[in-house]
């Protein structure tokens, strides 16, 4: 048995993170304006389109840990997760067209309809693609600054990704005199970019034999119900669901809080905004990595974390004006949320040898499935309360916003996320999985292979 803790060539890291453009450029466009998509280009009540997502979310989130269990028990010749890239890739771009475009004309009971059965597609699909393809970071090394390593390669493909799906996308439906066209357009675009980036990496990807070739035999509901047995899972996966409830409602209500607040032109200002915070975010993953090789990662991501939490938390003292303040902001909050870009996922499989200790099967995909079950439910509750925020405050699309509007917009863009963010540093400042504590389960796991038998 190998034991995975092999060093990975830079082309491999490259070559993973090359699957995840594609995701990254899609979930950014939805995160930051599937919502002004609906409410100013398809003209759609906002607390319809918030319940509709909602729906849509919580499917995403019920599926993540089946199509986790199935991956863990599939063994095919197209491997055990590549299979689903291969073979997924396709219905994901058409889901994508799908969500981007809203016919005219339907009542309003039909709009609702439309919105869940497209979101719910999209959102099949792209749990059928991404599950499998995440919980390869537990398999191509079992190094734990490794794992931490590949997760930044794969971020450093994926935030260029990501800045285009948050700045490219008001830009691109600029050019149409028609923003429901325009909005068709890039999901049709990014629909197509996001199954050609997974083909391209589950061509040159290999999954580990020992891994690919072995099924679990663990009872689907056990094999959730037991997840939650681990400790440090638990530990982790309350930290970063507290966190993305925060991301949730700084992702939805950034757009509106440019827009209407600050007073940003949506196709030159806005852009800039989110350029900065990206690019922010981007330049520093290896600086993230390289702290966390110091102080290990729970602390160095409760720390960017608290970074980024203080510097959201200023956006409800600048004026209802442009200012300059604002781009220095998008650039401070970049910096501490680059770290929510590396450590979670490079966390997530340290708790899977854990897990592997006690039960003597490799699930990385109910792992991955637990996890984004859990993190999307949040999202969804996110997206759902940044809908109803809108349509209690008194939102109306494209005109000037009411001072109740914006004390709404205001207080669930900046403050109260802040708040939320502080809830989790605790929990990861003495986080248990070190570098230390990890090399001794890794031995104890080489050590049952040796004396006992393979993983089967």
């Amino acid at each position: 048995m190998a034991t995975g803790n092999e060093k990975l060539g830079t082309g491999t890291k490259l070559l993973y993170g090359v699957g995840d453009i594609g995701n990254a450029m899609v979930n950014s466009a939805i995160q930051f304006f599937l919502m002004v998509f609906y409410t100013d280009g398809a003209l759609i009540a906002p607390a319809i389109a918030g319940s509709a997502l909602l729906i849509g979310k919580i499917w995403d989130a019920v599926n993540d840990p089946i199509f986790g269990w199935i991956s863990d028990r599939t063994t095919s010749r197209f491997g055990k997760r590549r299979v689903y890239m291969i073979f997924g890739a396709l219905p994901l771009a058409i889901s994508v067209m799908l969500v981007w475009s809203v016919p005219g004309g339907l009542a309003d009971p039909l709009v609702f309809l439309w919105i869940v059965g497209t979101f719910v597609f999209y959102d099949t699909m792209n749990t059928l693609t991404s599950v499998p393809y995440y919980a390869l970071t537990a398999e191509l090394t079992q190094d734990y600054d490794e794992r931490a390593s590949l997760t930044t390669f794969r971020m450093v493909m994926g935030v260029p990704a990501y800045l285009v799906g948050a700045a490219l996308t008001p830009m691109l439906v600029g050019l149409f005199a028609v923003k429901r066209a325009g909005y068709g357009f890039t999901g049709i675009l990014y629909g197509l970019i996001a199954a050609a980036v997974l083909w391209i990496a589950a061509a040159g990807l290999k999954e580990r034999p020992e891994i690919s070739k072995a099924k679990s035999k663990i009872p689907p509901l056990r094999a959730f119900l037991t997840t939650f047995k681990n400790r440090h899972f638990v530990r982790l996966i309350a930290a970063y669901l507290i966190a993305n409830m925060a991301f949730a409602l700084i992702q939805t209500l950034m757009a509106y809080f440019l827009i209407y607040q600050l007073k940003m032109d949506q196709k030159t200002q806005v852009p800039v905004v989110m350029f900065l915070l990206l690019v922010s975010i981007g330049v520093f993953l290896f600086p993230w990595k390289i702290l966390s090789d110091r102080i290990n990662k729970g602390p160095a991501y409760a720390l960017g974390l608290g970074i980024g939490g203080l510097a959201v938390a200023c956006t409800f003292f600048l004026p209802h004006a442009q200012t300059p303040w604002i781009y220095v902001i998008a650039i401070v909050a970049g910096i501490g949320f680059s770290a929510n870009w590396v450590f979670p996922w490079a966390m997530v499989p340290d708790v899977v040898e854990y897990d592997q200790l006690e039960t003597g099967e490799h699930r990385g995909g109910m792992y991955y499935g637990v996890w984004g079950f859990t993190s999307k439910l949040t999202a969804a509750l996110g997206i759902g309360l940044s809908g109803w925020v809108l349509q209690l405050s008194g939102f109306v699309p494209n005109v000037e916003q009411s001072a109740r509007t914006l004390m709404g917009i205001r207080l669930f863009f900046g403050p109260l996320p802040a708040i939320v963010l502080g809830v989790a540093l605790p929990l990861l400042i003495s986080y248990p999985i070190t570098r230390v504590t990890h090399a001794e389960v890794r031995k104890k796991l080489q050590a049952k292979a040796t004396t006992l038998t393979p993983l089967q």
